[in-house]
């Protein structure tokens, strides 16, 4: 059991005026839902986006074969949202947001590492992922008439990109509450919309459903492709998310069981991940040149309006928390400003960079893949949190200590050994690398030729270097 104070008191029991989440603040019991309903739908909306069908297609396109591609998913993923499942379940002990409890491992103020970099990626990827859907909405609205396709339309593309953000930005503006229901109102009619588009795809279109791959690939461009698949939307695709559970889940009661909340939540990531991927996938199979998102707007014909509803949700959902997550870990840094306003700012700042996204595409394609190379932080960021967790702490974390100022706090400044174990993990993961960038290839990715195994090099490295440190320590203090 974790230590927490969750009595209320008049300045933040619910409906006494005070907005909890204005401040960073352990969530009081009271102030908490019993629903893990809530959690499923998150998860579910913020993967129910583009990005998924047209990773889901990288397996074909790289040679392999179709039902081997959704193998590598549905593993991938098993494993990739069973560790995601471990990380809601401790922000629901804790009651505090992810990069908060990071305080407990890295220290007071070396916690505002990892903090500040899951910060400047949650912006990043706010503006990416706005920007990233704008050619698909144009393609759908050309279909409708609405644009001519034939056209750059770039003002259409910030007018759609500004509504969009504006929506997130007010949604993000009222909290978990809001984004909880924005999700479970309308991630069910975008499932709606999701099932008539893999009919469509499954039973109206030609896939090869018995495509086994490119003959001509040899075992280590094979093994490559397969590292490739996990780490970009198996295994890897999980760990990307390990930063943002506990943001929501601190509002979760701790009676409600750690069981039925892993459940929720790992089923709310794994269920839209595989059968978007495998929707990819199989469109892949068509031709393994084509867009996904091109084949999707040449096939679906009447169902336009309906994909364009679900194209541009995908954004919505995913970029509330991303904007939710940013504005949190701001605080994080003992940046004293009202969540609300750090979300505005956060809106202006993502937009301004849109609009020089779609005047410099090929900036924002080269970001993009800097933004997924940069993710690799989280695994060993998360094997060190993990190790403190259950190794060092053995589960048991003063929350409210976390919250001290600076100045007040009993926890150690900065604790080196965590921040060593960090660094020397984030190297790992650079050498194990093999990202779209030629600096996110590392050398040892290079040389088995296009490998990536960067997720399980740095997990294992901070992991292991942070318990050979810290164990010990453990140990003695107990005996």
């Amino acid at each position: 059991m974790t230590s927490l104070d969750t009595s209320p008191t008049p300045s933040s029991a619910p409906g006494g005026g005070h907005d909890l989440e204005a401040e960073l603040t352990v969530i009081p019991e009271s102030a908490k839902t019993t629903d893990v309903r809530g959690q499923f739908w998150i998860w579910a909306g913020a993967n129910i986006a583009p990005i998924n069908w047209i990773l889901g297609a990288l397996g074909v396109s790289m040679g392999l074969g179709l039902f081997e591609t959704i193998a590598v998913l549905v593993v991938g993923n098993a494993i990739g949202m069973s560790l995601f499942g471990v990380f809601v379940v401790i922000g629901q002990r804790t009651g505090v947001t992810g990069m908060v409890l990071s305080r407990a491992v890295f220290g007071r103020r070396g916690a505002y590492v990892p903090a500040a970099v899951q910060a400047v990626l949650c912006i990043g990827w706010c503006a990416v992922n706005t920007w990233i859907v704008l050619d698909l909405v144009m393609a759908l609205l050309g279909r409708i008439g609405l644009v001519d396709p034939e056209l750059t339309n770039n003002a259409a593309r910030i007018v759609v990109a500004a509504v969009i953000m504006t929506i997130q930005v007010v949604i993000a503006w009222f909290g978990y509450r809001v984004i909880a229901a924005f999700e479970r109102w309308t991630v069910p009619p975008t499932v709606v919309v999701l099932i008539a588009m893999t009919a469509v795809a499954w039973f109206g279109l030609d896939v090869s459903w018995g495509y086994t791959g490119d003959p001509a690939l040899t075992g280590a461009q094979h093994f490559a492709a397969i590292t490739a698949v996990m780490t970009a939307i198996g295994i890897g695709w999980g760990i990307t998310w390990l930063g943002y559970a506990g943001d929501y889940s601190r509002f979760v009661s701790t009676q409600v069981p750690a069981r039925k909340l892993f459940a929720a939540s790992a089923l709310g990531q794994f269920i839209p991940v595989v059968w978007l991927g495998a929707l990819g996938a199989t469109l892949a199979t068509l031709s393994a040149s084509s867009d996904p998102g091109e084949i999707i707007v040449d096939a679906y014909g009447v169902l336009a309006i309906p994909v364009l509803l679900l194209v541009v949700h995908g954004p919505l959902a995913t970029n509330i928390l991303n904007i939710y997550t940013c504005a949190v870990s701001t605080q994080a840094l003992d940046i004293h400003i009202n969540r609300r306003v750090l979300n505005l700012v956060i809106g202006v700042v993502a937009m301004g960079a849109v609009v020089f996204f779609v005047l410099n595409g090929e900036f924002a394609k080269t970001l993009d893949a800097w933004l997924v190379g940069i993710v690799g932080w989280l695994a060993p960021w998360a094997a060190v949190m993990l190790v403190h967790w259950f190794g060092v702490a053995r589960g048991q974390v003063d929350a409210a200590t976390l919250l001290a100022p600076p100045g007040e706090s009993t926890l150690p400044p900065v604790r080196v050994t965590a921040l060593l174990a960090l660094a020397l993990g984030i190297a790992a993961t650079w050498l194990f690398m093999y990202g779209m960038v030629p600096v996110m290839q590392g050398p040892v990715a290079t040389a088995l030729g296009g490998v990536d195994l960067s997720w399980l090099a740095g997990g294992l490295t901070a992991g292991l270097v942070y318990a050979a440190l810290e164990l010990p320590k453990a140990r003695r203090v107990d005996a």
